[in-house]
Formats: C-alpha cells, structure tokens, sequence
C-alpha cells in the first residue's frame, strides 16, 4: 500500500471510527462501507473535514447482487441485494475512495440522497432509481431519467427479462405510439462452428 493510501486509510478510521464498516484496499484503491443509518452524516463528514475533504462526487451507481450467493465474496453471499456506490475526489489532498452502502430491505430499496451535499449526485440517482429501482430519500425529483415514462420494472436487475415486460410500436390507424405486451418468443441461438482443416498451422 502507498503512503498516501496508508495515510488516506487511518484518517477515515479515526475521523468515522466505528462507523466504518469495512474498509478494503485492493488494485491500489480503498473502498469504505457504511451502513444505510450512517451513509448521508458519513458523507457529509467525508466532504467536510478538514482531515478528508472529499470535494466531488465523480460517479454514482446501483448494484444488484442478487447472483453473489453463486460463488461470490462471503460479505455478499446472504447479505442485501442492492448496493449504492459512489466515486469521491479529493482536489485539495489529491486522493480518490470508493464509497458503498446497502440498502436495508431487498424488496423495496431505499438509502439516503446525497445530492444535499455534492449535486453532481443529482442525475445518478435518478438513473440508479430507473434502472434499479433503488429509492434514494430526500431527493427532491426522483423520476425516470432513461428509460419512457410508461416503462415497467427495472430492467437492469438481474431478474428484469431479457426481452422486457411491454413493446412499444407506432399504429398507423390510431395514429399514436401504443403499448403492448411483448410478443417476441424467446428461442435458444447457437452458432454454427466451421472448423478448417490446418487452422492456425496446427496439423
């Protein structure tokens, strides 16, 4: 671990001291998780102290962890499905961190909005918000962001369908964009090997 990491590391222990939940470094980057009752004041503080001073938030997305128990990391094996991770910078100490935190319930999903505290959070929760259904509270115009204001589900939880719920298509006797169920039948695609004598110099 480099020094800025090992510096970066024992401030975020000692201004968050049990409120840090884990704190990993792997590939040369430190990821803190907080749980959802200390996500927005460990936010705040990770952007106002003066040992710390997160200034931006860089990115923001949603994770669905619901294949995890297949194999996985045993933090996610029967541990929440849905995850919110941010992306902090600090310009004025010149280092990054992975923020992460769980919401409490998988069937509805909800953690604190930090766009109070970096704006830039703004649009990503709305996106986190469509494509996973993860509500973000105290954010003041959660909508959709990507997908139409009729669409149906989440579509990148991994238990959205591939093919989708609705079809959208133009009907030229009612002379509007109509909706109806999806009327694709799945079928399975296999591709057709063709082996070449000598391929690749081989004999």
């Amino acid at each position: 671990m480099s020094q800025k990491l090992t510096t970066l590391q024992a401030a975020l222990q000692t201004v968050l001291g049990d409120r840090v939940k884990r704190l990993d470094e792997a590939r040369g980057e430190l990821t803190l998780t907080v749980s959802a009752a200390d996500y927005f004041d460990v936010a705040t503080t990770l952007r106002d102290h003066a040992d710390l001073k997160f200034e931006q938030l860089i990115d923001l997305c949603g994770l669905d962890y619901a294949t995890y128990k297949d194999g996985a990391p045993s933090l996610y094996t029967d541990g929440p499905r849905f995850c919110v991770v941010s992306h902090l910078l600090s310009v004025s100490k010149n280092w990054r961190l992975r923020l992460k935190v769980f919401a409490l319930e998988d069937d509805f999903p909800v953690v604190a909005s930090v766009n109070p505290i970096w704006n830039s959070a703004n649009w990503f929760e709305r996106e986190a918000f469509d494509l996973y259904g993860i509500v973000f509270d105290g954010h003041e115009d959660l909508r959709r962001i990507l997908t139409d204001y009729g669409f149906i589900g989440h579509p990148f939880r991994k238990d959205f369908p591939v093919t989708g719920h609705v079809e959208m298509r133009y009907d030229a006797e009612q002379k509007r964009v109509i909706y109806q169920p999806v009327s694709i039948e799945p079928r399975e695609i296999t591709p057709r090997i063709i082996r070449e004598d000598n391929y690749g110099g081989l004999h």
